[in-house]
């Protein structure tokens, strides 16, 4: 891909980072851009953690002592870039940009994060006599000025608490109804999404909506401990549970979709636990059943197993699993590809979700997540690799991929990442959105050279998908280091 325009440079005032903060463990629901910002307002860096840091379930940790508090740490950052769009097998017209990426990141211990910024793009060329100093399509409706929020995080990865802003790679829960889902594929749509998580005795609860400004995708899932509900609390909760979930998507787009909802019913248990001071390794069996309440013969079910292990410096889950699916119900329906088949599903239909039906049949599911360190993991943020791979095959010939893997090479000053989807794979209209990143640190690390590109698909009035690609290469600076 070809990149026009000229270099842009924009210089921050800086202030110093206070220090102090341990990292949080935040889940998966959030981009590479996010898992960096949080690395930089950690005061560890790798190798710097503690012998046996990293504790089994089974180990209960010491209170903080009351004058322990962290202070507040902080991250100024500005990205300065050219951003040009491209048109792919030609459809549209070529547009050029300066985008820059103001963003402060604010930390406080283990339970609050606050990440504000947006990326503004200023044309330089391109677009028509009617096109403005500032890209319409990103703050053209009230869902697109959630993207400012980033990420709020309160009480961090205990029981009870709440994340707000990008959602990337989201499952609520066992998985079954969400499951990798972002709610930014959409190149024109930036909302920002709500997270909630609560605890009472026996009960877990999660729930979640894609979208705080607008009414689009919402659910809960609700666990319930049944080792607990019988015989007391256990030492190690979450050996038994049995889960409800459903979502709700009220499909206004445009308001011709008639809404829809989905149920499902999953029971999990652990069937192997080992731990031992910095390591754990845990094997569970899963079964479910789900459906569309109020359309008979809409149903599917799914059995399978996952292992998790934990080591000083690896963090790997795994899930193999078996579904069959009937009357147009699938598992994973909210998925990595969803917020694109709102517009026009993959595969040789080529209509909007609300009008595609999903063949009956039977698939195999596998999924990795892997974090890898060569020295110590610390705070499962700073890392020489990242894995997340998930990969779907129907027995009807119809695959589904999507993944991304991060590296950090030569000291971690070079940061790259790849991401992609392959939605449909072996059926006529399958579709590929491919991207990735490269970061490298100099001058001691506060400067910063990065490049950006891959594919797009852009919603038309008509309600197709228009291909096209991006490129973006540019300096920032911060006070990470």
């Amino acid at each position: 891909m070809g990149m026009h325009g000229s270099w842009a440079v924009v210089l921050l005032l800086l202030l110093p980072g206070a220090g102090g903060a341990q990292e949080a463990n935040t889940p998966e629901d959030f981009d590479a851009t996010v898992r960096r910002l949080e690395e930089a307002i950690s005061d560890k860096s790798s190798g710097e953690e503690e012998e046996g840091a990293a504790q089994p379930e089974e180990e209960a940790s010491a209170p903080a002592a009351p004058d322990s508090a962290p202070p507040m740490t902080n991250l100024l950052r500005m990205d300065a870039a050219t951003w040009t769009l491209l048109p792919r097998r030609g459809a549209g017209t070529a547009e050029g940009f300066v985008q820059v990426e103001p963003l402060v990141a604010l930390g406080k211990g283990e339970s609050f994060r606050l990440i504000l910024g947006a990326p503004v793009r200023l044309r330089l060329w391109g677009g028509g006599e009617s096109a403005g100093l500032v890209r319409k399509e990103d703050w053209d409706t009230l869902s697109d000025w959630g993207q400012v929020v980033r990420l709020l995080m309160v009480g961090g990865d205990t029981p009870d608490s709440v994340w707000l802003g990008m959602m990337e790679g989201y499952s609520l829960l066992s998985g079954h109804l969400v499951r990798r889902y972002g709610n930014r594929v959409n190149p024109d749509y930036h909302p920002a999404g709500v997270i909630a998580t609560g605890t009472l005795g026996p009960v877990y609860a999660e729930a979640f909506a894609s979208d705080v400004l607008s009414a689009r995708l919402a659910g809960a899932e609700v666990a319930l401990d049944v080792q607990h509900v019988l015989f007391g609390r256990p030492p190690v909760p979450g050996r038994y549970t049995l889960a409800l979930s459903a979502v709700h998507d009220w499909r206004r787009m445009d308001g011709t979709a008639r809404p829809m909802t989905l149920a499902h019913l999953d029971a999990t248990a652990v069937v192997l636990r080992r731990g031992r001071k910095g390591q754990r390794l845990e094997a569970h069996l899963l079964g479910g059943w789900g459906g569309r309440p109020g359309e008979g013969g809409a149903w599917g079910a799914v059995v399978g197993v996952g292992v998790d292990a934990l080591t000083p410096t690896v963090d790997m889950r795994a899930r193999l699993e078996g579904r069959l699916q009937r009357g147009g119900f699938r598992q994973g329906a909210f998925g990595p590809d969803y917020e694109l088949a709102r517009f026009q599903v993959a595969g040789p239909a080529a209509v909007p979700l609300a009008e595609a039906s999903f063949p009956e049949g039977a698939s195999a599911y596998g999924e990795v997540i892997l974090n890898w360190d060569a020295v110590r993991l610390s705070g499962m943020r700073q890392r020489h690799l990242f894995l997340s791979l998930g990969v779907e095959a129907f027995s009807w010939g119809r695959v589904d991929v999507d993944g991304r893997v991060e590296a950090q090479l030569f000291h971690r000053n070079l940061t790259v990442g790849v991401g992609g989807l392959a939605t449909a794979m072996g059926q006529p209209g399958a579709r590929y959105v491919v991207s990735g990143e490269a970061r490298w640190r100099f001058l001691g690390g506060n400067l910063y050279a990065l490049g950006q590109g891959g594919t797009l698909l852009f919603p038309t009035p008509e309600g197709t998908l228009r291909p096209g690609a991006f490129a973006a290469v540019g300096l920032g600076v911060d006070n990470a280091r």
